[in-house]
């Protein structure tokens, strides 16, 4: 699958702002910098369609793009900034949750995890929640050019323990800086898009 036509459409706080639901989406979800944002851009082949920013927890709202014309990318707001009031931290959980539970075009949660580091526990409870709603299935594990290959390979058996994957579950080494896994990534979206 290529992304040839990417275009945002609208950010939502509550249901009553999303776009109809008469198409697939797959969101995006994942701790706040562990570039969200630069995957989004990478996927789509547009520089600034997704903000990247230097501060985390920029993405407060949850962000609908067209793609080809034919299903959304859904832009979930980052989890697990510690700058964030827990008042605003309570606020996106009920935000996301509402969407995660009651979006009946959902076909699947792309779930990030930086592949420097174990997943933390915000990361488990988020891939255990979307297991529980059979939302799981897919895990990319970004900035896999900061790692040799050797601690790359170690650190995916790790992450793939630590969030307890079976077999059929992915998980898909993705470098924003110098693209690979980008083709193996977008033929999985492919084929959730067309299962």
């Amino acid at each position: 699958m290529t992304i040839k036509k990417a275009t945002f459409i609208t950010s939502a706080a509550k249901a009553g702002q999303y776009p109809p639901a008469d198409m697939k989406e797959i969101a995006f979800a994942g701790r706040s910098n562990v570039g969200k944002s630069s995957l989004i851009n990478l996927l789509t082949n547009r520089r600034g369609l997704a903000k990247v920013s230097q501060n985390p927890g920029k993405t407060r709202t949850i962000n609908f793009f067209l793609i080809d014309e034919s299903w959304r990318l859904v832009d979930l707001p980052g989890y697990g900034y510690a700058q964030v009031s827990k008042s605003e931290s309570a606020t996106w959980g009920k935000m996301m949750e509402d969407y995660l539970e009651n979006r009946q075009t959902l076909k699947i949660v792309v779930q990030l995890v930086d592949c420097r580091h174990a997943p933390t526990a915000q990361d488990k409870q988020m891939y255990d929640y979307l297991r529980y709603y059979g939302l799981s299935g897919l895990v990319v594990a970004t900035k896999a050019d900061k790692l040799s290959k050797n601690e790359l390979n170690k650190n995916l058996a790790m992450i793939r323990k630590e969030l307890e994957l079976d077999q059929d579950e992915k998980l898909i080494p993705v470098s924003a800086l110098n693209k690979t896994g980008l083709d193996n990534l977008l033929s999985e979206l492919g084929r959730i898009l067309n299962g």
